[in-house]
Formats: structure tokens, C-alpha cells, sequence
């Protein structure tokens, strides 16, 4: 039978049957949030007291999300609501990771930034320093279309960011086109293309991945994509804390940003079946992605600290 068995670069992923091994090899652990610390608003069972027996084992803690909608400060606030005490250090949101890269890549001032996406993106690059345009305020903008109609557009754009938008329209399509299309050497970044998100906790919903792809159909272009699973934010975390990768540990609960992303940065990965990802799902022979482990749920780190006491 093993002619029909798909070709894999990794070994299945193994159950995760002794936690305390994996804390003791980690100095890092990076956590997703959608689906791993919460669900829409809603916090994941035993996450504090798995997060405070980290933090007392002397674990440094990163929160690293897809979703551009906030600002690392409004992902702070939802922290604190949640009762949670993480520090707007400890935040890497694909809204900052946008201002970032823009600035790892000496982004000249005097160029602007075209927004599709939200209020996240607009407080990072303001805090920044780069002008920019757009954002929800384009929501309300409609096209009326007549015989010879013809949409103008800034010449000083340099880039247009993609990331999750509520407020998505053609307006916002057709602008962001002609941005990329016609401005010289303007760059098309994309904070994610997560295929789905979690708005509440009763369903999936369409992810930032959506509007990514109406622009890249619109232009023929692929974005340089900032957030999981590029490496960007892995890169730019081993040299803000001097961490070794092969220390990190990348939790998450999807394969395709969150699991590729730490594999993609040379660090262990857990899975979690908290959010997106099913265990059917790990285990399809479609499946090519596998974690080093899996588990439930994060709060299973303290069945192997129970189990010692």
C-alpha cells in the first residue's frame, strides 16, 4: 500500500503526550489569538492559568495575528477586556507587520499609502510617520458611471496595503488598481490572505484572503504578503529579541498561515484544534502541512503539570 501514501517533506505530527518535554526545549512560544487564546470575543477555556504557568516557568510570550483591523494598542485593550495582562510589546499584529516592512525597506516619506483595509493599518502607519489615504472613509464612496466618466486618482501613491475590510466596494477596487497599474513602481502589500476569519463564534466568515484576491485579479499582480506565512515577522521578532529559532515555538490552528509560518522560520510547531483546523482535516492525505505536534487546546500544557505535581 505504500505507493498510495503522499509524499511529505515532514513526519506525521505526533499527539502531544508529554508537555513538559516541549516547555523545557522552548524559550519562546509564539501564540496566535483567533482560535487559539479566543474565539470572536469569547476567551478559550484555561488560557490565562496556561499563559501564567508559562510566564513562571520564565517563558517569553509573543502574540502574533493575521487580522489587520486593530492596532497593537487596540489588540492590548482586547487583551486587557479579556483579563488578560499581555503588553503592547508582547503584540505583533499584520497591521504593524505593514508599517514595518515599509520601513525595513526605507519607504520614502514623501510617498503615500493607499488603505484597503481598516482602522488597524491606518494608527500603525500614522505612528510610523507615513502619509497615507483610504482606509473605511472610502467606504461610503460610490462610482457612478456615465459615458466618458474617468476616475482619477493620486500620482504620489507608492504603495497600496490589502488587508481585511468590512468596508470593501468597487470604489476601493478600481482606486487601489489604477494605484498599482499606473503609478511607477508602486508596491502591492497584503497583510494576510487568511481564506477565512472568526467575526463571532457561531460561523466562519470570508477572511482578508477575499479582498487580496479581487486586487491581485485586477491588476495580474501577486502581493509581497507581511503576515503568516511569511517569514517577514519571524525575522524581524529573532532580531528584535535576539532569539535563536530553534528555541521558538509556533502555536497556532491553522496549517496554511499559522503552522507554515513557523515552519517556514525554522521553529517547532503545536497545533491546536481550538479554531480552524479539525483533526480529519491534520490528517487528510490532501494534507501535506504537518505540525511537530497537536493537541486540544493550549490549556493541555497543564495536564503533563498536573500529572507531575
Amino acid at each position: 500500500m505504500e505507493g498510495f501514501t503522499t509524499t511529505t517533506t515532514k513526519a506525521s505530527a505526533q499527539p502531544l503526550e508529554n508537555a513538559d518535554v516541549l516547555i523545557a526545549s522552548v524559550e519562546t512560544f509564539i501564540f496566535d489569538c483567533d482560535g487559539v487564546i479566543w474565539k470572536g470575543d469569547k476567551l478559550i477555556d484555561g488560557v490565562p492559568e496556561t499563559l501564567d504557568m508559562l510566564r513562571s516557568k520564565g517563558k517569553r510570550l509573543v502574540f502574533v495575528t493575521n487580522n489587520s483591523t486593530k492596532s497593537r494598542k487596540q489588540y492590548g485593550k482586547k487583551f486587557e477586556t479579556l483579563g488578560l495582562s499581555v503588553s503592547e510589546e508582547e503584540i505583533f499584529a499584520s497591521s504593524f507587520a505593514a508599517a514595518a516592512y515599509l520601513k525595513s525597506i526605507n519607504f520614502p516619506k514623501d510617498k503615500k499609502v493607499y488603505v484597503i483595509g481598516e482602522d488597524g493599518i491606518l494608527k500603525e502607519l500614522e505612528l510610523a510617520g507615513f502619509q497615507y489615504l483610504g482606509g473605511p472613509e472610502d467606504g461610503e464612496k460610490k462610482i457612478e458611471l456615465k459615458p466618458g466618466f474617468l476616475m482619477e486618482h493620486d500620482k504620489d501613491v507608492g504603495a497600496v496595503v490589502v488587508g481585511f475590510d468590512r468596508y470593501f466596494n468597487y470604489y476601493k477596487v478600481q482606486y487601489g488598481t489604477l494605484c498599482i497599474r499606473e503609478n511607477p513602481g508602486c508596491l502591492f502589500i497584503a497583510t494576510n490572505r487568511d481564506a477565512v476569519t472568526h467575526l463571532t463564534d457561531a460561523q466562519e466568515w470570508a477572511g482578508g484572503g477575499s479582498m487580496v484576491g479581487a486586487i491581485c485579479g485586477s491588476t495580474q499582480r501577486e502581493p509581497h504578503v507581511v503576515g503568516k506565512p511569511s517569514t517577514f515577522m519571524m525575522d524581524y521578532l529573532a532580531v528584535k529579541f535576539g532569539i535563536l529559532k530553534s528555541q521558538i515555538c509556533m502555536v497556532g490552528d491553522r496549517l496554511d498561515t499559522d503552522i507554515l509560518f513557523g515552519q517556514n522560520g525554522g521553529c517547532k510547531t503545536l497545533l491546536v484544534l481550538s479554531g480552524v483546523t479539525t483533526l480529519s482535516m491534520l490528517q487528510s492525505p490532501n494534507n501535506s502541512i504537518q505540525p511537530d505536534f497537536y493537541t486540544n487546546k493550549i490549556s493541555d500544557f497543564l495536564a503533563s503539570k498536573a500529572a507531575t505535581v
